[in-house]
């Protein structure tokens, strides 16, 4: 199975990255909304699309409003928005009121409630993680591959997130900074570099993959890449339309 990886900053878009998308184009599954979401189009294998959201922050959902781009390039017969409760609330009160984006996009918005199937026989589940206004992370689990997807928190090996990740075959975990802003990535509850790999040695997982970089951090390593690996060796960096299999 593969993940493509639409975008892979956080809280905003620079030259190199689009902010948080995640696409498996076989299953019409997409994991956050962010800038990059008009990249889906070229991918989508499905006539059907189901966009789960972590939070409703503007960097993981103004993508919404992307979507009749989306559907024009390559028509679809239904979308789903998969979310908090309070979340979808949140977007259909704020993100489309009618003085910001007054046109909202034909999809159902559903409550995130228990576990919710996926094409192939598989399922997705979520789980709470601590960030500012509430977050959660997902994990993907089909026979004999499975994934998790962890953004927008604080990284920590007695997190009880580490739990639910255990054993994945693909993590994909947000790493906003190198080593050395242990303090500044807690205070605004993202993650750096080694605790990041730490968890992912904690969980036994089976490949790491890092995105939601700190768009600031141009250069082509921003987070430490020889770091992670020491502690974690199947690490990579995530870049814009990397495509990863699982």
């Amino acid at each position: 199975m593969k993940l493509v990886l639409l975008g892979t900053a956080g809280y905003h878009p620079n030259d190199r990255r689009h902010t948080p998308g995640l696409l498996i184009p076989e299953c019409g599954i997409m994991l956050d909304a962010g800038t990059a979401t008009f990249r889906a189009a070229r991918y989508l294998q499905t006539s059907e699309l189901d966009i789960f959201l972590t939070h409703a922050h503007l960097d993981h959902v103004i993508g919404l409003t992307y979507l009749f781009s989306v559907v024009k390039m390559h028509p679809l017969e239904r979308i789903t928005v998969h979310a908090a409760a309070k979340k979808l609330s949140a977007i259909d009160e704020h993100l489309f009121c009618e003085h910001l984006f007054p046109k909202k996009p034909q999809y159902e918005s559903r409550p995130l409630r228990g576990e919710a199937p996926l094409p192939g026989g598989g399922r997705l589940s979520h789980f709470p993680l601590e960030h500012q206004g509430g977050s959660i992370g997902f994990r993907l689990d089909w026979p004999g591959r499975s994934m998790a997807y962890v953004t927008d928190t604080t990284a920590a090996v007695d997190a009880d997130y580490v739990e639910n990740i255990r054993g994945v075959d693909l993590l994909v975990h947000e790493c906003y900074f190198a080593d050395g802003k242990a303090a500044w990535a807690q205070k605004i509850g993202h993650s750096c570099t080694t605790p990041v790999a730490e968890v992912a040695r904690a969980a036994d997982v089976g490949h790491l993959v890092l995105l939601h970089v700190n768009p600031l951090a141009t250069d082509d390593d921003p987070i430490g890449l020889d770091v992670a690996r020491s502690i974690f060796p199947a690490t990579d960096l995530g870049e814009d339309l990397m495509e990863v299999e699982f």
